[in-house]
Protein backbone atom coordinates (compact mmCIF):
# COMPACT_ATOMS: atom_id res chain seq x y z
CA UNK A 1 0.00 0.00 0.00
CA UNK A 2 3.06 2.41 0.88
CA UNK A 3 4.75 1.27 -2.23
CA UNK A 4 1.64 2.19 -4.27
CA UNK A 5 0.82 5.89 -2.46
CA UNK A 6 4.94 6.48 -3.21
CA UNK A 7 4.10 5.22 -7.27
CA UNK A 8 1.17 7.40 -7.20
CA UNK A 9 3.02 10.65 -5.21
CA UNK A 10 5.94 10.36 -7.92
CA UNK A 11 3.28 10.59 -10.72
CA UNK A 12 1.73 13.19 -9.43
CA UNK A 13 4.41 15.30 -8.82
CA UNK A 14 5.44 14.85 -12.71
CA UNK A 15 2.25 15.73 -14.35
CA UNK A 16 2.41 18.50 -12.46
CA UNK A 17 6.01 19.66 -13.12
CA UNK A 18 5.21 18.69 -16.95
CA UNK A 19 2.10 20.64 -17.35
CA UNK A 20 3.88 23.61 -15.59
CA UNK A 21 7.31 23.53 -17.58
CA UNK A 22 8.96 27.25 -17.90
CA UNK A 23 11.47 26.29 -20.63
CA UNK A 24 10.35 25.87 -24.20
CA UNK A 25 11.47 22.52 -26.16
CA UNK A 26 15.17 23.20 -27.03
CA UNK A 27 16.20 22.37 -30.86
CA UNK A 28 15.94 19.04 -32.10
CA UNK A 29 12.24 18.11 -29.91
CA UNK A 30 9.64 16.17 -31.33
CA UNK A 31 6.33 16.89 -29.66
CA UNK A 32 3.93 13.87 -29.84
CA UNK A 33 1.50 12.58 -27.69
CA UNK A 34 3.56 10.92 -25.25
CA UNK A 35 5.22 14.58 -24.37
CA UNK A 36 3.02 17.23 -25.34
CA UNK A 37 1.48 18.21 -22.01
CA UNK A 38 5.59 19.43 -21.07
CA UNK A 39 5.38 21.89 -23.58
CA UNK A 40 1.51 22.74 -24.33
CA UNK A 41 2.01 26.33 -23.01
CA UNK A 42 4.31 26.98 -26.49
CA UNK A 43 1.82 26.22 -29.45
CA UNK A 44 -1.87 26.92 -29.84
CA UNK A 45 -4.69 24.84 -28.31
CA UNK A 46 -5.96 23.33 -30.93
CA UNK A 47 -2.30 21.94 -32.19
CA UNK A 48 -1.58 20.26 -28.83
CA UNK A 49 -5.52 18.62 -28.78
CA UNK A 50 -4.20 17.32 -32.72
CA UNK A 51 -0.85 16.30 -31.70
CA UNK A 52 -2.42 14.45 -28.37
CA UNK A 53 -5.09 12.67 -30.59
CA UNK A 54 -1.82 11.36 -32.21
CA UNK A 55 -2.47 12.74 -35.67
CA UNK A 56 0.52 14.40 -36.44
CA UNK A 57 4.12 15.53 -34.70
CA UNK A 58 6.17 18.42 -34.76
CA UNK A 59 9.89 19.12 -34.72
CA UNK A 60 11.53 22.22 -33.37
CA UNK A 61 14.27 23.94 -34.74
CA UNK A 62 16.63 27.20 -33.44
CA UNK A 63 14.97 30.19 -34.21
CA UNK A 64 16.86 32.86 -36.11
CA UNK A 65 16.12 36.49 -36.96
CA UNK A 66 14.04 37.03 -40.28
CA UNK A 67 15.50 40.43 -40.74
CA UNK A 68 13.18 43.10 -43.04
CA UNK A 69 14.98 44.52 -46.04
CA UNK A 70 17.05 47.72 -44.93
CA UNK A 71 15.02 49.42 -47.13
CA UNK A 72 12.14 48.83 -45.44
CA UNK A 73 13.67 49.39 -41.77
CA UNK A 74 15.04 52.67 -43.23
CA UNK A 75 11.46 54.04 -44.34
CA UNK A 76 10.20 52.66 -40.90
CA UNK A 77 12.48 55.58 -38.82
CA UNK A 78 12.44 58.01 -41.32
CA UNK A 79 8.40 57.96 -41.16
CA UNK A 80 8.20 57.01 -37.30
CA UNK A 81 5.33 58.45 -35.72
CA UNK A 82 3.82 60.14 -38.87
CA UNK A 83 0.96 57.77 -39.64
CA UNK A 84 -2.17 58.13 -37.43
CA UNK A 85 -5.89 56.32 -37.34
CA UNK A 86 -8.70 59.01 -37.44
CA UNK A 87 -12.18 57.55 -35.97
CA UNK A 88 -13.34 56.65 -39.08
CA UNK A 89 -12.64 52.85 -39.95
CA UNK A 90 -10.28 51.90 -43.32
CA UNK A 91 -8.46 55.39 -43.25
CA UNK A 92 -4.88 55.84 -42.33
CA UNK A 93 -3.62 59.02 -42.75
CA UNK A 94 -0.06 59.95 -43.81
CA UNK A 95 1.13 56.87 -44.49
CA UNK A 96 4.54 57.05 -46.86
CA UNK A 97 6.42 54.03 -46.58
CA UNK A 98 7.71 51.34 -44.18
CA UNK A 99 5.93 49.73 -41.44
CA UNK A 100 2.66 52.16 -39.94
CA UNK A 101 3.18 51.88 -36.40
CA UNK A 102 6.14 50.09 -35.19
CA UNK A 103 6.11 50.13 -31.38
CA UNK A 104 5.05 47.47 -29.73
CA UNK A 105 1.74 47.20 -29.12
CA UNK A 106 -0.09 48.04 -25.91
CA UNK A 107 -2.89 45.82 -24.52
CA UNK A 108 -4.46 49.00 -23.14
CA UNK A 109 -4.59 50.80 -26.40
CA UNK A 110 -8.02 50.28 -27.91
CA UNK A 111 -6.59 50.89 -31.42
CA UNK A 112 -4.05 48.04 -31.10
CA UNK A 113 -5.61 46.05 -33.23
CA UNK A 114 -6.10 48.59 -35.77
CA UNK A 115 -2.52 49.27 -35.68
CA UNK A 116 -1.41 45.46 -36.28
CA UNK A 117 -4.18 45.24 -38.92
CA UNK A 118 -2.90 47.95 -40.45
CA UNK A 119 1.06 46.72 -40.14
CA UNK A 120 0.01 43.45 -41.84
CA UNK A 121 -1.17 45.24 -44.67
CA UNK A 122 1.83 47.10 -45.03
CA UNK A 123 4.65 44.22 -44.15
CA UNK A 124 6.96 43.78 -46.86
CA UNK A 125 6.18 40.72 -48.53
CA UNK A 126 8.47 41.73 -52.15
CA UNK A 127 7.56 43.72 -54.52
CA UNK A 128 6.84 41.26 -56.92
CA UNK A 129 6.33 37.76 -56.75
CA UNK A 130 5.63 34.40 -58.46
CA UNK A 131 4.41 30.85 -57.18
CA UNK A 132 4.76 28.69 -60.13
CA UNK A 133 4.11 25.51 -60.24
CA UNK A 134 1.41 25.67 -57.08
CA UNK A 135 -0.23 21.82 -56.21
CA UNK A 136 -3.36 22.35 -54.26
CA UNK A 137 -4.79 18.79 -52.94
CA UNK A 138 -8.31 18.23 -51.67
CA UNK A 139 -7.85 15.32 -48.79
CA UNK A 140 -10.20 13.15 -47.22
CA UNK A 141 -8.72 13.14 -43.90
CA UNK A 142 -9.80 9.74 -42.52
CA UNK A 143 -8.83 8.28 -45.34
CA UNK A 144 -5.63 10.18 -46.47
CA UNK A 145 -7.27 9.71 -50.00
CA UNK A 146 -6.40 12.21 -52.78
CA UNK A 147 -9.39 13.52 -54.10
CA UNK A 148 -8.71 16.22 -56.51
CA UNK A 149 -5.71 17.81 -57.29
CA UNK A 150 -4.69 21.68 -58.97
CA UNK A 151 -2.00 22.82 -60.49
CA UNK A 152 -2.03 26.98 -60.34
CA UNK A 153 0.77 29.40 -61.71
CA UNK A 154 0.28 32.80 -59.48
CA UNK A 155 1.30 35.43 -59.56
CA UNK A 156 1.67 39.14 -57.35
CA UNK A 157 2.74 43.01 -58.17
CA UNK A 158 2.79 45.75 -55.77
CA UNK A 159 1.44 48.63 -57.43
CA UNK A 160 2.56 50.72 -54.59
CA UNK A 161 5.01 51.44 -51.42
CA UNK A 162 7.33 49.01 -53.35
CA UNK A 163 10.80 48.94 -51.79
CA UNK A 164 13.43 47.41 -54.11
CA UNK A 165 12.35 47.05 -57.85
CA UNK A 166 11.93 50.05 -59.82
CA UNK A 167 10.09 52.00 -59.73
CA UNK A 168 10.15 52.94 -56.28
CA UNK A 169 7.92 53.78 -54.64
CA UNK A 170 4.89 53.53 -57.44
CA UNK A 171 4.50 52.07 -60.52
CA UNK A 172 3.34 55.06 -62.86
CA UNK A 173 0.26 54.80 -64.59
CA UNK A 174 -2.23 53.65 -61.81
CA UNK A 175 -5.18 55.55 -62.73
CA UNK A 176 -7.23 53.43 -60.17
CA UNK A 177 -4.64 53.35 -56.95
CA UNK A 178 -4.34 49.69 -56.87
CA UNK A 179 -1.92 48.85 -53.94
CA UNK A 180 -1.30 45.45 -54.58
CA UNK A 181 -2.45 42.80 -57.65
CA UNK A 182 -3.06 39.36 -57.23
CA UNK A 183 -3.46 36.82 -60.21
CA UNK A 184 -4.11 32.61 -60.01
CA UNK A 185 -4.66 30.88 -63.59
CA UNK A 186 -5.88 26.98 -63.43
CA UNK A 187 -2.79 24.58 -65.05
CA UNK A 188 -4.40 21.21 -64.72
CA UNK A 189 -6.92 19.30 -64.75
CA UNK A 190 -8.51 19.90 -68.00
CA UNK A 191 -12.07 20.36 -66.52
CA UNK A 192 -10.73 23.86 -65.32
CA UNK A 193 -7.97 24.46 -67.24
CA UNK A 194 -7.68 28.56 -67.75
CA UNK A 195 -9.93 29.39 -65.39
CA UNK A 196 -8.29 32.48 -63.88
CA UNK A 197 -8.95 34.84 -60.97
CA UNK A 198 -7.85 38.78 -60.94
CA UNK A 199 -7.90 40.77 -57.49
CA UNK A 200 -7.18 44.03 -57.46
CA UNK A 201 -6.37 45.43 -53.43
CA UNK A 202 -6.88 49.28 -53.87
CA UNK A 203 -4.84 51.78 -51.90
CA UNK A 204 -8.41 53.28 -50.03
CA UNK A 205 -9.66 50.62 -48.07
CA UNK A 206 -13.02 52.51 -47.68
CA UNK A 207 -13.41 51.25 -51.67
CA UNK A 208 -14.32 47.83 -52.60
CA UNK A 209 -11.22 45.68 -53.95
CA UNK A 210 -12.05 44.91 -57.75
CA UNK A 211 -12.32 40.93 -58.98
CA UNK A 212 -12.50 39.44 -62.28
CA UNK A 213 -12.80 35.82 -62.70
CA UNK A 214 -12.40 34.24 -66.31
CA UNK A 215 -13.84 30.84 -67.01
CA UNK A 216 -12.15 28.59 -69.22
CA UNK A 217 -15.10 26.64 -69.82
CA UNK A 218 -17.06 29.31 -70.79
CA UNK A 219 -14.47 31.50 -71.96
CA UNK A 220 -15.51 34.70 -70.98
CA UNK A 221 -14.98 37.48 -67.74
CA UNK A 222 -17.60 38.28 -64.97
CA UNK A 223 -16.85 40.60 -61.93
CA UNK A 224 -16.52 38.48 -58.95
CA UNK A 225 -19.55 39.48 -56.81
CA UNK A 226 -18.49 40.35 -53.19
CA UNK A 227 -20.45 38.01 -51.43
CA UNK A 228 -18.13 35.05 -53.53
CA UNK A 229 -14.99 36.03 -51.75
CA UNK A 230 -16.14 33.62 -49.00
CA UNK A 231 -17.43 31.23 -50.63
CA UNK A 232 -15.29 27.76 -51.35
CA UNK A 233 -12.77 28.58 -53.92
CA UNK A 234 -13.02 25.95 -56.57
CA UNK A 235 -14.83 23.27 -54.33
CA UNK A 236 -11.26 23.64 -51.81
CA UNK A 237 -11.31 24.29 -48.15
CA UNK A 238 -10.44 27.19 -48.71
CA UNK A 239 -11.68 31.27 -49.50
CA UNK A 240 -10.43 33.75 -51.50
CA UNK A 241 -10.78 35.83 -48.30
CA UNK A 242 -8.16 33.11 -47.19
CA UNK A 243 -5.18 34.65 -49.41
CA UNK A 244 -2.46 35.77 -48.01
CA UNK A 245 -3.81 35.02 -44.42
CA UNK A 246 -6.73 38.43 -45.06
CA UNK A 247 -7.64 39.23 -48.62
CA UNK A 248 -10.27 41.50 -47.55
CA UNK A 249 -10.82 44.93 -47.04
CA UNK A 250 -9.42 45.93 -43.32
CA UNK A 251 -12.77 47.92 -42.12
CA UNK A 252 -15.04 45.11 -42.62
CA UNK A 253 -13.39 43.47 -39.72
CA UNK A 254 -13.34 44.50 -35.91
CA UNK A 255 -9.41 44.05 -35.30
CA UNK A 256 -8.66 43.19 -31.58
CA UNK A 257 -5.25 42.59 -29.96
CA UNK A 258 -5.43 40.18 -27.51
CA UNK A 259 -1.59 39.91 -26.25
CA UNK A 260 1.79 39.54 -27.17
CA UNK A 261 3.04 35.04 -26.43
CA UNK A 262 5.69 33.68 -27.15
CA UNK A 263 5.06 30.12 -29.28
CA UNK A 264 6.44 27.70 -31.95
CA UNK A 265 5.79 29.18 -35.45
CA UNK A 266 6.30 27.70 -38.77
CA UNK A 267 9.40 29.15 -39.76
CA UNK A 268 12.57 26.93 -40.89
CA UNK A 269 15.33 26.49 -43.33
CA UNK A 270 13.58 24.85 -46.60
CA UNK A 271 17.16 23.15 -47.70
CA UNK A 272 17.27 21.57 -44.03
CA UNK A 273 13.67 19.80 -44.33
CA UNK A 274 12.89 16.15 -45.02
CA UNK A 275 11.46 17.39 -48.25
CA UNK A 276 9.15 15.20 -50.95
CA UNK A 277 10.35 13.49 -54.22
CA UNK A 278 8.30 16.00 -56.05
CA UNK A 279 10.74 17.93 -57.89
CA UNK A 280 10.38 20.70 -60.50
CA UNK A 281 12.67 23.01 -62.90
CA UNK A 282 16.54 22.89 -63.69
CA UNK A 283 17.12 23.64 -60.02
CA UNK A 284 15.41 20.68 -58.98
CA UNK A 285 13.37 22.45 -56.75
CA UNK A 286 11.90 19.89 -54.19
CA UNK A 287 8.46 20.92 -52.92
CA UNK A 288 7.70 20.49 -48.79
CA UNK A 289 5.84 17.06 -48.24
CA UNK A 290 2.77 16.59 -46.08
CA UNK A 291 2.12 13.69 -43.71
CA UNK A 292 0.03 13.10 -40.16
CA UNK A 293 -3.44 11.99 -40.07
CA UNK A 294 -4.82 12.30 -43.84
CA UNK A 295 -1.40 13.90 -44.45
CA UNK A 296 -2.93 16.86 -43.95
CA UNK A 297 0.38 18.35 -42.03
CA UNK A 298 3.31 20.05 -43.50
CA UNK A 299 6.27 18.21 -42.76
CA UNK A 300 8.26 21.33 -41.83
CA UNK A 301 10.23 22.82 -38.68
CA UNK A 302 9.06 25.07 -35.75
CA UNK A 303 11.00 28.41 -34.38
CA UNK A 304 10.39 29.67 -30.99
CA UNK A 305 9.19 33.17 -31.58
CA UNK A 306 7.35 36.38 -30.61
CA UNK A 307 3.80 36.55 -31.81
CA UNK A 308 0.90 38.86 -31.64
CA UNK A 309 -2.19 37.01 -31.17
CA UNK A 310 -5.17 39.06 -33.11
CA UNK A 311 -8.79 38.67 -33.32
CA UNK A 312 -10.90 39.34 -36.54
CA UNK A 313 -14.32 39.52 -35.91
CA UNK A 314 -16.58 39.97 -39.44
CA UNK A 315 -18.83 42.94 -39.38
CA UNK A 316 -21.30 41.60 -41.73
CA UNK A 317 -23.08 39.28 -39.85
CA UNK A 318 -24.00 36.66 -42.83
CA UNK A 319 -20.60 36.18 -43.40
CA UNK A 320 -19.66 32.37 -42.66
CA UNK A 321 -16.87 33.02 -40.29
CA UNK A 322 -17.49 34.26 -36.74
CA UNK A 323 -13.98 35.61 -36.29
CA UNK A 324 -10.69 34.39 -37.15
CA UNK A 325 -7.65 34.31 -34.64
CA UNK A 326 -4.00 34.82 -35.27
CA UNK A 327 -0.39 33.98 -34.58
CA UNK A 328 0.95 36.93 -36.54
CA UNK A 329 5.22 36.90 -36.27
CA UNK A 330 6.35 40.06 -34.48
CA UNK A 331 9.25 40.16 -36.18
CA UNK A 332 7.92 39.98 -39.72
CA UNK A 333 4.30 40.68 -39.13
CA UNK A 334 3.35 37.56 -40.95
CA UNK A 335 0.03 35.51 -40.51
CA UNK A 336 1.64 32.11 -39.96
CA UNK A 337 -1.29 29.99 -38.22
CA UNK A 338 -4.86 30.43 -36.60
CA UNK A 339 -8.34 29.16 -36.28
CA UNK A 340 -11.14 30.08 -37.71
CA UNK A 341 -14.76 30.08 -36.17
CA UNK A 342 -17.95 28.82 -38.22
CA UNK A 343 -21.17 31.66 -37.93
CA UNK A 344 -22.19 29.47 -34.52
CA UNK A 345 -18.75 30.53 -33.15
CA UNK A 346 -17.83 26.67 -33.42
CA UNK A 347 -14.31 26.02 -34.28
CA UNK A 348 -14.00 24.99 -37.83
CA UNK A 349 -11.25 25.27 -39.62
CA UNK A 350 -7.56 25.26 -38.55
CA UNK A 351 -4.90 27.18 -41.16
CA UNK A 352 -1.16 27.05 -41.29
CA UNK A 353 1.54 28.55 -43.70
CA UNK A 354 4.94 27.99 -43.63
CA UNK A 355 7.49 30.43 -44.91
CA UNK A 356 10.89 29.29 -45.21
CA UNK A 357 14.34 31.58 -44.76
CA UNK A 358 14.68 33.10 -47.74
CA UNK A 359 18.92 32.50 -47.13
CA UNK A 360 17.60 29.01 -47.74
CA UNK A 361 15.87 28.73 -50.39
CA UNK A 362 15.78 29.55 -53.68
CA UNK A 363 19.49 31.03 -55.21
CA UNK A 364 16.98 33.64 -56.57
CA UNK A 365 15.07 34.89 -53.06
CA UNK A 366 18.50 34.97 -50.80
CA UNK A 367 18.96 38.33 -49.64
CA UNK A 368 15.52 39.23 -50.28
CA UNK A 369 14.34 39.55 -46.65
CA UNK A 370 11.17 38.33 -47.27
CA UNK A 371 9.87 35.12 -45.68
CA UNK A 372 9.25 32.68 -48.37
CA UNK A 373 5.73 30.56 -48.74
CA UNK A 374 6.72 27.22 -49.06
CA UNK A 375 3.54 25.10 -48.29
CA UNK A 376 0.05 25.62 -46.55
CA UNK A 377 -3.13 23.80 -45.33
CA UNK A 378 -6.32 24.41 -44.18
CA UNK A 379 -8.12 22.07 -42.24
CA UNK A 380 -11.35 21.73 -41.94
CA UNK A 381 -12.03 20.07 -38.26
CA UNK A 382 -15.60 19.36 -38.44
CA UNK A 383 -15.85 17.44 -41.79
CA UNK A 384 -12.15 15.80 -41.35
CA UNK A 385 -11.30 17.43 -44.90
CA UNK A 386 -8.30 19.81 -45.83
CA UNK A 387 -6.72 21.28 -48.51
CA UNK A 388 -2.47 21.09 -48.64
CA UNK A 389 -0.71 23.75 -50.99
CA UNK A 390 3.20 22.88 -52.16
CA UNK A 391 4.63 26.17 -53.41
CA UNK A 392 7.91 27.19 -55.76
CA UNK A 393 8.05 31.12 -55.20
CA UNK A 394 10.72 32.85 -56.49
CA UNK A 395 10.31 36.58 -54.45
CA UNK A 396 10.79 39.92 -56.42
CA UNK A 397 11.23 38.25 -60.29
CA UNK A 398 11.06 40.98 -62.94
CA UNK A 399 8.90 38.68 -64.94
CA UNK A 400 5.72 40.28 -63.63
CA UNK A 401 4.61 43.22 -65.58
CA UNK A 402 1.56 45.63 -64.38
CA UNK A 403 -0.45 44.52 -67.81
CA UNK A 404 -0.74 40.85 -66.57
CA UNK A 405 -3.01 42.16 -64.04
CA UNK A 406 -4.70 44.15 -66.39
CA UNK A 407 -8.48 42.63 -66.79
CA UNK A 408 -7.71 42.60 -70.43
CA UNK A 409 -5.02 39.98 -70.16
CA UNK A 410 -7.16 37.51 -68.64
CA UNK A 411 -8.72 37.14 -72.62
CA UNK A 412 -5.64 36.99 -74.10
CA UNK A 413 -4.41 34.09 -71.66
CA UNK A 414 -7.69 32.57 -72.36
CA UNK A 415 -7.85 32.03 -75.82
Amino acid sequence: MRHQKCILLVLSLAISAASNATEPPPPGTVLSAANITAYAEFIDETLVKLIADGDFTLEVTKSESFPVHPEFAKATEQYRGQPSLPDEPGILNNYIAGRPFPEPPEIDDPRAGDKIAWNLRYAYGGDSGQVEPFYWQYRNMRSGKIERELSFAGKTLRFKHRVVMDPVPDLPNNQSQIFNGLYLQVLDPSDIRNTQVLIHRLEDDTRQEEGWLYLGTQRRVRRLPTGQNTDAFLGSDIMIEDFLGYNGRLMDMEWRYLGTVKVLMPFFRHNELDLSDRAFGADDFRFVEFFGQGNCFPKIHWQYRTAYLVEAVPKWKQHPLSKRLYYIDAETFTPAYGRLYDNSGNLWKFAVAGFSHPDHHLTQNRGSHVPVLDAVTMIDLQARHCTTLQARTVVNTTENRASDFAVQALRKKGR
